[in-house]
């Protein structure tokens, strides 16, 4: 038996018996919280030894950048894990059946819950918080890119749980040796499930390499239709806030859709985006209507391999359709089902949207950046499911549960 095999059967069987009281829980996140503060210096330090590595240029960069400011908001994000109640043996459903027997569904934990992430170190305080108010322990695997500040996130939440006599092992963070992802993979009745949490080629290698339940999230293609009836100064705004508030998140807005009878109005609606620098993959005939008036520098044609593309860059393509169905139609075909937008003042136009579009969010009239955890004000989230099992848009606390049945009887015995 490999040592990470050991590992792996000590934190399934102390996931069997572990039980905290929300009191104990909420102590130990106000301490963690308390720790980050404290600690920033040294953990600026220790993100500046894997920021070396990138780029300033590389969108990676800001993924990985860990400031005084984003400290402070992780540290919050564990106070408003705090204010949320526990997840646990809420009762979902019951009823009593005609030959006296009472029955409850109640929700419980998942057990070991392991996430494989990329670059993003705030991934590790979101997991961890989560799982614990959960009740679940969780097993971390961050990118090599990432590794100085998940270390040192690691070693301050496992100095809380020391501190406040709580088993350190409920959190294990994973080598950075590409055999140990592979034993993981085939940890099969050991981890309850992997999380991928990252784009489209981290996600395709857990799905075909994992034998345990796996639950896809994170990978964003995501598209806005503005519609023949959309309002201009919402589109202007929703655009640029959807595209440049930060373009490295996997709800940024990669591809516009356009109603062909707006293409007077396109320019005005990626005006804003020049400030920022974005390039622009246009169609044939939206590319005639931003000539001479968007940079020649910034401008390009687009090609198929322009859509269905997760940029995570100052980068957006450009489709022009004659109908709705149409850009639905283009939708579909592209989507990687995370985020999906409209921009229409058409009552009609909006419903068949909102219901048509197969993705875990569909928003009208507003930004796909609102998908988040914390702005769904469900806390900080796990990631945002792309499937239709389990769970799916935004998994927080609730979706970190499974649920059991409770059959209590009196010495009924089955007659049929």
């Amino acid at each position: 038996m490999s040592n990470l095999i050991k590992i792996f059967t000590e934190m399934k069987n102390l996931s069997k018996n572990f039980s905290l009281d929300e009191k104990k829980i909420n102590d130990i996140l106000l301490d963690i919280s308390n720790k980050l503060i404290k600690n920033k210096e040294l953990i600026i330090d220790e993100n500046k030894k894997d920021l070396a590595n990138v780029n300033p240029q590389n969108p990676m960069y800001d993924r990985l950048l860990l400031n005084e400011n984003r400290i402070n908001t992780i540290a919050n994000d564990l106070l408003n894990i705090i204010k949320i109640p526990s997840p646990l043996k809420k009762i979902l459903e019951e009823r009593n059946l005609k030959n006296g027997l009472k029955l409850q569904k109640i929700s419980v934990p998942l057990g070991v819950v392991s996430v494989i992430f990329e670059s993003r170190p705030n991934v590790t305080l979101d997991v961890f918080s989560l799982c614990l108010k959960s009740g679940n322990i969780c097993i971390l695997k961050g990118g090599k890119e990432a590794y100085y500040s998940n270390k040192v996130l690691i070693d301050i939440i496992k100095k809380s749980l020391e501190e406040n006599k709580v088993n350190s092992k409920i959190i294990f963070l994973l080598p950075n040796e590409r055999n140990a992802a592979e034993e993981l993979f085939n940890a099969t009745g050991l981890i309850d499930v992997c999380i991928p949490r990252g784009g489209k080629g981290l996600i395709d290698y857990v799905r075909q390499n994992s034998k345990i339940p796996v639950i896809e999230t994170g990978a964003g293609i995501v598209h806005t239709y503005f519609d023949e009836s959309g309002d201009l100064l919402k589109g202007i705004s929703i655009i640029e806030n959807a595209k440049t508030r930060r373009v490295s998140v996997c709800n940024a807005l990669d591809t516009l859709v356009i109603h062909k009878n707006r293409l007077s109005d396109l320019f005005k609606l990626i005006e804003p985006l020049i400030s920022k620098n974005v390039t622009i993959y246009a169609d044939e005939i939206s590319h005639a209507f931003l000539v001479n008036k968007y940079p020649a520098s910034l401008l390009n044609i687009a090609h198929n391999e322009h859509y269905g593309i997760e940029f995570l860059d100052y980068k957006m393509s450009i489709k022009t359709v004659d109908s709705l169905e149409n850009a639905i139609a283009h939708i579909h075909k592209y989507t990687s089902s995370h985020s999906e937008a409209i921009i229409a003042e058409d009552k009609e136009v909006l419903e068949e949207f909102l219901h048509k579009v197969d993705a875990a969010v569909v928003y009208a009239n507003a930004p796909t950046s609102f998908t988040d955890g914390g702005q769904f004000e469900m806390g900080a989230e796990i990631g945002i499911s792309t499937q239709k099992l389990h769970a799916r848009g935004p998994m927080a606390l609730n979706e970190l549960t499974s649920y059991k049945w409770l059959v209590r009887g009196n010495g009924q015995t089955r007659q049929t």
